[in-house]
C-alpha cells in the first residue's frame, strides 16, 4: 500500500497507525502546494481533492480522509488494540472521538490559522473555539490515559496530530498540563518517532 503525505499534515495520524499496527507502507511526498508528485505528476490525477491524506490499496483502489483511513489500517490488524471490534460500543466511542477531532479541531486549525488572509477576528474566533475543544479533552484525560481508555488507539494517533499544530499556529497549550502530557507520551512512542523522523519532522509534539 502506498501513503500519499506531506510533512506536517493530517497524513501523519495513518502513518502512525501503520506503524504501530506494523504494516508497511511505501511512502509518497506531495507537494501541496503545487500538486506535484516527485517524478512532476500531478497528484490531482490521484485524489482530485488535492489533499492528503491518500492511501493507495494494492489492489488500486483509492481510500481518503483520515478518520477513515485509520480505522481502516486498524482492522487489518486488529490484535494491534488500535480500534475495538466493529459493533461493539466501545467501537462507537471510537468513531465518536475520530468524528470529533475531524469536525471540531481539525477544522478549526484548518485552514483559519494557516491562511492570514481570513484576517484576524476570524483567528481569533478559531483560537477561542479550540480553547474550548482543548478543555473539553483535558476533562477526559482526568479519568483516562488516552482518548478512548487506557490503551492508545487511533483516535490519539489523530488527536497527537492536530493538536501538534498548535506549536505553529501559536495556540497556548499552558492551560491544559494534561493535554501537554499526553502529548508527550506519544511523542517519545518509538514508533510515533519513527514516523516523524521518515516524514521529515521534529519528535515532538
Amino acid at each position: 500500500m502506498k501513503l500519499y503525505y506531506a510533512t506536517n499534515t493530517c497524513s501523519l495520524s495513518p502513518a502512525i497507525v501503520a506503524a504501530e499496527a506494523g504494516i508497511p507502507l511505501e511512502l509518497e511526498k506531495v507537494d501541496l502546494a503545487k500538486h506535484r508528485l516527485a517524478d512532476g505528476s500531478d497528484y490531482r490525477a490521484v485524489n482530485p481533492l488535492g489533499y492528503v491524506p491518500a492511501l493507495e490499496l494494492d489492489n488500486g483502489e483509492l481510500l481518503t480522509e483520515g478518520a477513515a483511513i485509520v480505522q481502516y489500517l486498524a482492522d487489518l490488524k486488529p490484535e494491534s488494540g488500535l480500534a475495538p471490534p466493529a459493533g461493539t460500543l466501545a467501537r462507537v466511542r471510537l468513531q465518536e472521538w475520530l468524528n470529533f477531532i475531524a469536525t471540531e479541531l481539525h477544522k478549526s486549525f484548518s485552514p483559519w490559522l494557516f491562511h492570514p488572509e481570513v484576517g484576524e477576528a476570524a483567528q481569533a474566533y478559531a483560537r477561542d473555539r479550540i480553547a474550548a475543544r482543548f478543555a473539553f479533552v483535558e476533562r477526559r484525560l482526568e479519568t483516562s490515559r488516552y482518548l478512548n481508555g487506557d490503551a492508545f488507539s487511533a483516535a490519539d494517533a489523530y488527536c497527537f496530530t492536530i493538536a501538534g499544530w498548535s506549536r505553529f499556529a501559536q495556540v497556548d497549550l499552558t492551560p491544559y498540563p494534561r493535554l501537554r502530557r499526553y502529548l508527550d507520551t506519544i511523542a517519545q512512542r518509538p514508533r510515533v518517532r519513527d514516523v516523524m523522523h521518515a516524514h521529515g519532522m521534529r519528535e515532538a509534539a
